[in-house]
């Protein structure tokens, strides 16, 4: 264990800047843009059946992301308590994280459960009052959450293997999901193979066999390779609390900031369907689409953290600031890429989803209009890590409200009084602007605080 952390901190510390972050980022980059090319392919095969059917599973993703949130941040929370009782030596805390963190999923998928037995019809009907996408609408997110013992089971088996450094891994258990159910949602979808046409349900239900699928390859991985936890049938039906509580205390913030995107969305749909379905649809492509830029972000924030987090401790204000210098460069120049794209080939892009003559032109004007703010995002996103690495999370939390809920929803429904669904697309702009003002003031403070006073001699 030694001779690990001695070649860990001396890669940290010593290995040249760019070469280490590239290093930390890649498998994170690779995975998440695994899950943002099963997300787009998902879509683009339910556009195929009408635009109803796009309409209705867009409808249905904010309680998606509130499933993945409940998992990913539950996560957080066993991850921090298994890594505290590795690098203690203590197994038996270890193992009890490990083991309460997989009885959590069957807690997880109970809410689910009831969710779908009881709030699936009212949330669906909350945002729209078209028959057929309120049954398509029900049908995707009752299939999802009656199923969503596979969701939480595969995320909560890749957590425990990159909890150990098994990046590699946790990515082969991702990877298998994506592609099942790339393979399966024109099977299921339109019935090809025997098998029956299924529709909007046919896409749910790739979903989650890719899930379940993607769920037993980590559960054998785990069980295989994971050497420094020890899985037990009889600890995990065996809850304990003292475990549990410090489980939650850790996860609940990490749960409230990746919901917030849920809320986000939600009051999007809204106010979008209140035009037309077509408005909420170009909006669940736009979110789609946008993900292929924003993840590979997300994934060099997630590399990002622990170098600039090691030379903190380490007073190393050179190497920090380096860190910092090359992840704003490469950030930029991604979301640049990422504003290019969009507004040179926006019909291109909407062409992939089936797109009706209408929804090409309400969709060409958001795309253009929403990308200007891309840029501006990489900074807010680099920043963010910042506050992360430094243990300065509640800038992250106000940012990402202001960003997502207090600016971005009430401009949009200001804008949304104009009566031309056009200029609601500017708010991704406006709270941009305000936000990214807001995170330089934070970073300003941060950094004459903690980074400044560094002396010359450790740089």
């Amino acid at each position: 264990m030694g001779g690990y952390m001695s070649t860990k901190e001396n890669k940290m510390g010593t290995m040249p800047v760019k070469k280490l972050i590239i290093n930390m980022s890649l498998p994170m980059i690779i995975s998440m843009m695994v899950q943002a090319l099963y997300n787009v392919v998902d879509s683009i095969f339910v556009a195929k059946l009408s635009e109803n059917a796009l309409t209705a599973v867009t409808l249905v993703f904010p309680m998606q992301n509130l499933m993945i949130a409940l998992a990913a941040g539950t996560g957080v929370g066993f991850n921090v308590l298994l890594s505290q009782g590795l690098g203690a030596k203590n197994l038996e805390k270890s193992d009890s994280a490990a083991n309460n963190g997989i009885f959590l999923v069957l807690v997880n998928t109970i809410i689910f459960i009831l969710i779908g037995l009881f709030a699936a019809a009212p949330f669906i009907h909350s945002q729209t009052s078209d028959a057929s996408i309120q049954a398509d609408g029900i049908a995707y997110l009752q299939i999802i959450c009656f199923l969503s013992a596979g969701a939480f089971m595969q995320i909560t088996m890749e957590r425990l293997l990159q909890a150990t450094g098994r990046t590699l891994l946790s990515m082969v258990s991702q990877i298998t999901g994506a592609v099942t159910n790339i393979i399966l949602d024109p099977i299921m979808i339109f019935g090809l193979f025997g098998f029956p046409k299924m529709g909007v349900a046919g896409a749910a239900l790739a979903t989650v066999i890719g899930q379940f699928l993607g769920a037993s390859v980590g559960t054998f991985l785990n069980l295989k390779y994971n050497k420094e936890i020890h899985i037990s049938l009889k600890r995990i039906i065996k809850p304990r609390l003292h475990t549990i509580k410090p489980i939650y205390f850790i996860a609940i913030p990490s749960i409230l900031m990746m919901s917030i995107g849920s809320i986000m969305t939600y009051a999007m749909n809204v106010i979008l369907i209140a035009f037309s379905t077509t408005a909420t649809a170009v909006f669940g492509v736009y979110f789609k689409l946008q993900s292929f830029f924003f993840m590979p972000v997300f994934g060099l924030n997630n590399g990002l953290i622990p170098v600039l987090s090691f030379n903190f401790g380490a007073k190393n204000k050179k190497r920090i600031d380096e860190s910092l210098r090359f992840a704003l460069s490469l950030a930029f120049v991604i979301m640049l890429i990422g504003t290019i794209t969009f507004e040179l080939i926006p019909g291109t892009l909407l062409d992939l989803f089936n797109a009706s003559d209408d929804m090409k032109g309400m969709g060409i004007t958001a795309l253009r209009t929403i990308a200007v703010h891309f840029p501006l995002a990489a900074v807010g996103i680099v920043l963010s890590s910042v506050f992360q690495a430094f243990g300065q999370s509640i800038y992250s939390l106000i940012v990402s409200v202001m960003r997502q809920l207090v600016v971005l929803i009430p401009a949009a429904w200001l804008l949304a009084q104009t009566g031309t669904v056009n200029n609601v697309w500017w708010a991704f702009l406006i709270a941009e602007v305000i936000s990214l003002i807001t995170s330089i003031f934070f970073f300003k403070k941060v950094y004459r605080k903690m980074i400044k006073p560094f002396a010359e001699k450790y740089s």
